[in-house]
């Protein structure tokens, strides 16, 4: 093989790191949610809620959206896109109170599990908010939502959702 194709093969090689990291959610799940019901006052008390959620790729693989509903109608609807320069993952999260995008959250996958972090606004004072995605590798992955309204010193988990693979 050329020295010409070799190194595009390298480049494309290195251009797909990373793309691919979603592909796990692809399709239908079940999913329990427990969340917290006061962030960020010291609360243990916990809400519980089944969900339904689809998930397909786009653009190829470059990104991809859900949309979680249960029994009251929509939860919210993610898009994930990645970002080719930085190697990174995107999130954004639309709730169906106001439908906006918020602030998204920016990461990468290492050894089977994600960190995605980012910036908003919680109750009108400034937080960091941390995703998980952990158990990827399986039929039951798991993401948590954690904020810090410390910089990051520490954090309080409120939002945990198990996913368990359906068929459409």
């Amino acid at each position: 093989m050329s020295i010409a194709i070799q190194t595009a093969t390298a480049r494309h090689k290195g251009e797909e790191r990373g793309r691919h990291d979603f592909d796990f959610l692809h399709g239908h799940w079940r999913v329990h949610n427990r969340r917290l019901r006061q962030r960020l006052l010291g609360c243990t008390e916990w809400d519980s809620f089944e969900a339904a959620q689809y998930c397909q790729p786009l653009l190829d693989g470059l990104g991809n959206t859900d949309e979680m509903r249960n029994a009251a109608g929509p939860v919210g609807v993610s898009l994930r896109l990645f970002d080719l320069q930085a190697r990174q993952w995107v999130i954004y999260w639309v709730a169906p109170r106001d439908g906006l995008l918020q602030p998204p959250v920016r990461g990468a996958f290492s050894g089977g599990t994600g960190i995605f972090e980012g910036t908003d606004v919680h109750d009108g004072r400034p937080v960091r908010v941390r995703y998980t995605w952990s158990n990827t590798s399986g039929d039951t992955p798991q993401w948590e939502q954690a904020y810090s309204a410390d910089e990051g010193i520490s954090w309080e988990n409120n939002w945990v959702m198990s996913f368990t693979r359906t068929r459409a």
